[in-house]
């Protein structure tokens, strides 16, 4: 422990963000950093507990004490190493993941907790800038070759563990870039695409091999992914000629909302608006009309991560008026009695994007799409009220509540179902489970004894650090099996 009592000489301090005035006119992100002695001091409020419920609560089992302790310290390199050994993209959870740790910090139980998501932050980018992260590629190769479908976050996980023992892997992606949701989905002004490229860079130099535009099987394209380069691979082609494949392909089937009206034009997924506007950030060209906002009311059907992703994207591209509805009732601001620290509370979150402007309504359900000459106007919805019934939610509308949203643009983030069943995962003849996600045995393989699965595409939608969980699990398990 850097200092016995830190945690009560020392008030939490986050980062804040940059003036909405001056971010709402870019993409660049938006979260600022504290200087490296106010850093070093948010690191000492960390308690070294006894039982250090943060590290329980890590998906990737991060070791928060023993780091925070050589940040408090000034030793950067340290920090760094005991970082590295258990989460290999600090860059990236830094900067997107919820930080589960933080809800399960000690220190939270009756004050505010330790700031490990932005400390760590801090860690790798200071390791960066020091010099301290170099390619380092096995000494020797054992002969083995995998394949992985898909470079999102479990994919890049799984590869970055397999490479470093020893196996020749190379990682196929369907779109132009590598990264996943992690380029296409979450916005510029959340996670700047330069560090996806620094880490790709960084795995390209230690010996992994990236394919780009190449699609696995006969499925569908994603939202403005097709392009003249891309070419087509059989799944057989992979089977004959790697000792395994690996399928991190995600779980990209948005749910979608069946009511009437909803074949009118100006309904959007949200993946598809944000993958689009991430594409003009980049100059890649699409072949896909752009999707704008600007001078529109703009209305967002679903409350989570996602659509305040859309909420700040549409506020950036200048629309008119912005509201986001959820059918669930608002969360309270607080933990509740049913959800005691440390799990994982079902609070109100208030991101960036919320601060910038928009009307947020809970315990809205929609009825109907309306529109005219084939361009939706306005939804038809109604306020419900939710009660418990044998221990679950049961939705009522409250009767004489209908209203209507005026909206010439709307954006779809409801999440996604399960993975997509055409294309890798039909061509290798996969069965999935009653959640339409692909099955597998025990661990991570699946039904063809060949090919194996991790990420959403077994798990279901998920969290990025979740992901990279499960792909290091992956890795761990080809190690033993091959």
């Amino acid at each position: 422990m850097g200092d016995p009592r830190g945690f009560l000489k020392i008030k939490r301090r986050v980062s804040g963000y940059r003036p909405v005035e001056e971010r709402i006119n870019d993409y660049s992100e938006v979260e600022v950093q504290l200087a490296d002695d106010e850093r070093m001091l948010q690191a000492a409020r960390c308690m070294d507990c006894g039982v250090p419920f943060c590290h329980w609560a890590c998906p990737v089992s991060n070791v928060m004490p023993e780091w925070q302790d050589r940040l408090f310290r000034g030793d950067w390199k340290g920090a760094w190493a005991i970082l590295e050994d258990a989460n290999p993209f600090p860059e990236f959870t830094g900067r997107v993941c919820p930080a589960l740790c933080e809800a399960s910090c000690v220190l939270g139980t009756n004050d505010e907790p330790v700031t490990i998501r932005q400390n760590e932050l801090a860690v790798i980018e200071k390791a960066h800038e020091l010099g301290l992260v170099r390619p380092r590629p096995p000494k020797k190769r054992n002969g083995k070759k995998v394949a992985i479908v898909g470079a999102g976050p479990s994919g890049l996980a799984a590869a970055y563990y397999l490479n470093r023992a020893g196996f020749s892997v190379s990682v196929y992606e369907g779109d132009r870039k590598p990264g996943g949701y992690l380029r296409y989905g979450i916005p510029d002004f959340k996670l700047d695409k330069s560090f996806i490229d620094r880490r790709i860079a960084l795995m390209e130099a230690e010996g992994v091999k990236f394919i780009t535009s190449a699609r696995i099987g006969s499925g569908r394209f994603g939202f403005g992914t097709a392009g003249d380069n891309t070419q087509l691979i059989r799944a057989g082609e992979l089977e004959s000629s790697f000792d395994l494949v690996l399928l991190t392909i995600g779980a990209r089937e948005a749910r979608d909302m069946q009511i009437p009206g909803r074949e009118l034009s100006g309904i959007v997924q949200a993946l598809d608006y944000l993958s689009l506007q991430n594409r003009i950030n980049a100059s890649e060209r699409s072949g896909v009309e752009p999707i704008n906002a600007y001078g529109k009311q703009v209305l967002v059907i679903g409350g989570g991560d996602t659509g305040s992703d859309c909420v700040g994207t549409a506020n950036r591209q200048g629309a008119r008026q912005l509201t986001q509805i959820e059918v669930l009732p608002k969360p309270p601001e607080h933990r509740g009695s049913g959800e005691p620290w440390p799990l994982w509370p079902k609070v109100l979150k208030t991101s960036s994007s919320h601060l910038e402007g928009g009307e947020r309504l809970w315990s809205v359900n929609s009825k109907s799409f309306k529109g005219k000459n084939g361009r939706v106007e306005a939804v038809a919805g109604c306020k419900v009220e939710w009660t418990t019934k044998d221990g679950r939610l049961v939705m009522n509308e409250v009767p004489g509540s209908e209203f209507e949203i005026a909206a010439d643009l709307v954006l779809l983030a409801m999440g996604f179902t399960h993975v997509v069943q055409d294309g890798a995962v039909a061509d290798f003849g996969l069965d999935t489970d009653e959640r339409g996600n692909i099955r597998t045995r025990g661990s991570f393989l699946t039904s063809n004894p060949k090919v194996w699965a991790a990420g959403d595409s077994r798990r279901g939608a998920s969290l990025v650090v979740h992901a990279i969980a499960d792909g290091r699990a992956a890795a761990e398990a080809i190690i033993r099996s091959l």
